[in-house]
């Protein structure tokens, strides 16, 4: 087989701890006056107020806007970025966990390019270069500082919707784990699984026919050779990392595994994709309301026991990467670690109604894009039964 890959990335991209130190010279390269996004929350703690007062010790004018919410209104990305019109900014800096970074993404999108949100829904549709971004994550999740997507709710709608462009991703991407070493045990169990969850649908996604334009018109192409290696590595160094940073928050070598593994992971599934698990889990999150990470690896194991017949080399290498014998052992180990850390076995434990397995069904096989990137191709009869089994709890019930 032909080798063939492609990963799209910031420009730059630091990571270790003190590194959060380096972005005053990072952002003096970029421009001179900086929108910094975050949340309420953020935007009072210490080390982000010496953040800001770096910038403006070094000549850097800054604005913050601390109206992150999360899932990202898209009302409030059309308020924050209106607002911030006045003060010109020539750069963005988003500072927090996934809403606030993919915020900062919608607002040097809207600054540049004008519009609404609304205007830019699904693959390809910004039409240029944005404003000059930096993403610091504060949590060790959802990869944007990486990724070229940005998910927000739209209350007309009953799902999440995206906006996913190459132009989306950071110019630069500041990762340094000390922000996440006061994570609470329960938000870096959901955050990391979430991220375990990326790095798994990455390597596991279907492998798409090779032609010269595959990678300029598709923002996700697929698995590849690029993407497997960062999407191995992430699943590797989350399964040596997750348990232990929920364990004991203060293992500074568990927090870097952890936050390099979702950092990794945003770069393998920010080209591959992800698949089914996230398709079911649109529906799910707006019928019962719980985190996005929850979701996603509620599901993980049952999507895995479907796509089985499909990813048997994959099996053979995460075991490899993870220390197990056989890749018989792999779904289930995984299951156990997801356990270990407190998140639910089943739809049921998550707050599902079983009379909503149908609309769930519905729904998922709805969301083409994922569903035609997962690996061992899913129609409404067998959604119906992957749905059902994740429901009851049972990996048996898939086949």
């Amino acid at each position: 087989m032909d080798l063939f890959g492609t990963i799209r990335a910031p420009r730059e991209l630091l990571f270790g701890y003190g590194q959060r130190h380096a972005l005053s010279a990072v952002a003096l390269r970029l421009g001179r006056r900086a929108l910094v996004v975050t949340d309420a929350r953020l935007a009072t703690d210490p080390t982000f107020l010496e953040l800001t007062e770096d910038l403006r010790r070094n000549g850097v004018a800054v604005q913050v806007e601390a109206g992150a919410l999360p899932d990202v209104p898209v009302d409030s990305a059309l308020a924050c970025a209106e607002a911030a019109r006045s003060f010109s900014p020539d750069l963005v800096i988003g500072v927090g966990g996934g809403s606030c970074l993919d915020l900062a993404k919608c607002i040097a999108l809207l600054l540049t390019h004008g519009g609404r949100p609304q205007d830019y829904y699904g693959e390809l549709k910004v039409p240029g270069p944005i404003l000059p971004l930096i993403a610091l994550p504060t949590t060790a999740g959802t990869g944007s500082e990486v990724t070229p997507v940005a998910v927000l709710s739209d209350s007309e709608r009953s799902l999440k919707v995206g906006v996913s462009s190459p132009h989306l991703i950071p110019t630069a991407a500041i990762c340094d784990p000390e922000f996440t070493l006061t994570c609470p045990p329960a938000l870096t169990a959901i955050a990391g699984a979430d991220a375990m969850t990326h790095a798994i649908e990455a390597f596991t996604a279907v492998r798409r026919p090779v032609t010269p334009h595959l990678a300029t018109e598709r923002v996700f192409v697929g698995k590849n050779a690029m993407s497997d290696r960062f999407a191995l590595q992430a699943i590797a160094l989350l399964w040596e990392g997750l348990e232990a940073a929920c364990a004991d928050g203060s293992d500074r070598t568990a927090r870097a595994k952890v936050m390099m593994g979702a950092t990794f992971a945003g770069l393998a599934f920010g080209v591959a994709g992800t698949a089914a698990a996230h398709a079911i889990q649109y529906p799910i999150g707006a019928s019962t309301h719980t985190a996005h990470g929850t979701g996603v690896a509620c599901l993980m194991p049952y999507v895995m026991e479907w796509n089985r017949p499909a990813i048997a080399p994959e099996l053979k290498e995460i075991a490899s990467v993870i220390g197990l014998a056989q890749a018989d052992e792999v779904i289930p180990a995984i299951a156990a670690l997801f356990a270990r850390i407190g998140i639910p076995g089943s739809l049921k434990a998550l707050g599902l109604g079983e009379d909503r397995i149908d609309w769930v069904a519905d729904q998922s096989c709805g969301i083409e894009r994922l569903i035609q990137n997962n690996p061992r191709p899913i129609d409404r009869t067998g959604m119906r039964r992957l749905v059902a089994a994740a429901y009851a709890g049972d990996l048996a019930l898939v086949h």
